[in-house]
């Protein structure tokens, strides 16, 4: 019985290992850029993907990532993609709203209760027809990761409720859901690129900002931010994106090898940013920031002034990605 059950397994990895050399892939080498820094769980997810897709290539599509925006800022990194001077990158949806302008509604305040509502919609039919918007533009979408829901963080005040956005320069994503949205709160919403964001927190060209506490967390803008606001009010997707003028060129075995590796980087990529998260908020406070929960009736109230930023967007040729964002949402909480 043992002779069977090894012979048996010999098989299945001989099987394994032909499919593998009878597969059409190329030698390649893939420039991978990602806004973060290598220990965060952007870049563990971008490694669990290269060593994904060399495990399933037999090393013939080897994938070099560059940390810390060094290939560029988001928008940088989209346009090189779009012109096919760089393989790949993982960026903020938010940042597509210049690209495709339907990305904007992942941006709406307070659409999602939690992550598993999330993960259904962005996985599932909306999701996926989304993506499918990217192919006319140059881009090819693979999986959406997990950013998280964002928080605020500044250097002035407690922020406990509406009244105390006022005078406070707050950066927001350069997108104009989210500096309406504050703008509605009452900060003064000044749109800048992650990669300068430090810098201006550190120079107090600007007071606050808001991200996942993960972000916070690796950015360490706890050097530079005494306070954190539990806000929740968005929750940010970011999406893995390949060059069309080089996807083009590959196989069709390629493709499916990337479209397989990226679900496995997407799986991965969730449960270590979700791990990360239930720890970030107590190494915050380790670090002496100061952290304010706001209550249920100062939620209401941001979601409140957030109607507007919600109606423009609507009314700018969204009515009917609302409604079905909306019904599917629904369907889920049923």
């Amino acid at each position: 019985m043992k002779k069977i059950t090894k012979l048996l397994l010999a098989s299945a990895l001989a099987t394994a290992f032909t499919s593998t050399l009878a597969a059409d892939y190329q030698t390649r080498i893939i420039r991978f850029g990602y806004g973060l820094a290598e220990d965060t769980n952007q870049g563990h997810a971008v490694k669990a993907f290269a060593e994904d897709l060399a495990k399933r290539t037999g090393g013939k599509m080897k994938v070099k990532g560059f940390a810390s925006a060094s290939l560029g800022n988001d928008n940088q990194m989209q346009n090189a993609l779009i012109g096919g001077a760089q393989e790949m990158t993982v960026v903020s949806t938010a940042t597509l709203v210049g690209i495709e302008d339907s990305f904007g509604i992942y941006d709406l305040p307070f659409v999602f209760h939690n992550e598993q509502e999330a993960d259904a919609i962005l996985d599932g039919n909306f999701g996926k027809k989304l993506i499918a918007k990217l192919d006319a533009k140059g881009l090819i979408g693979l999986v959406y990761w997990e950013n998280g829901f964002r928080n605020l963080t500044n250097s002035k005040h407690p922020i406990a409720k509406m009244e105390d956005f006022q005078g406070v320069k707050l950066r927001v994503m350069q997108n104009p859901v989210y500096i309406d949205m504050f703008n509605g709160f009452g900060a003064n919403a000044i749109p800048l690129a992650f990669s300068e964001l430090f810098t201006a927190l550190e120079s107090h060209t600007v007071d606050g900002q808001e991200n996942p506490v993960n972000t916070i967390q690796s950015s360490k803008f706890y050097e530079v931010q005494k306070y954190l606001s539990i806000t929740k009010h968005v929750y940010s997707p970011w999406i893995v994106l390949v060059s069309k003028k080089w996807w083009d060129g590959l196989s069709a075995d390629e493709k499916k090898a990337l479209q397989d590796s990226a679900v496995v980087s997407r799986d991965f990529e969730r449960k270590d940013s979700r791990a990360a998260g239930a720890k970030a908020l107590d190494v915050l406070k380790e670090k002496g920031m100061q952290v304010t929960v706001l209550s249920s009736k100062e939620l209401d109230r941001m979601q409140d002034a957030a109607r507007p930023a919600i109606a423009k967007f609507s009314a700018n040729g969204h009515v009917e990605l609302v409604k079905e964002l909306q019904a599917e949402l629904a369907k889920i909480r049923k």
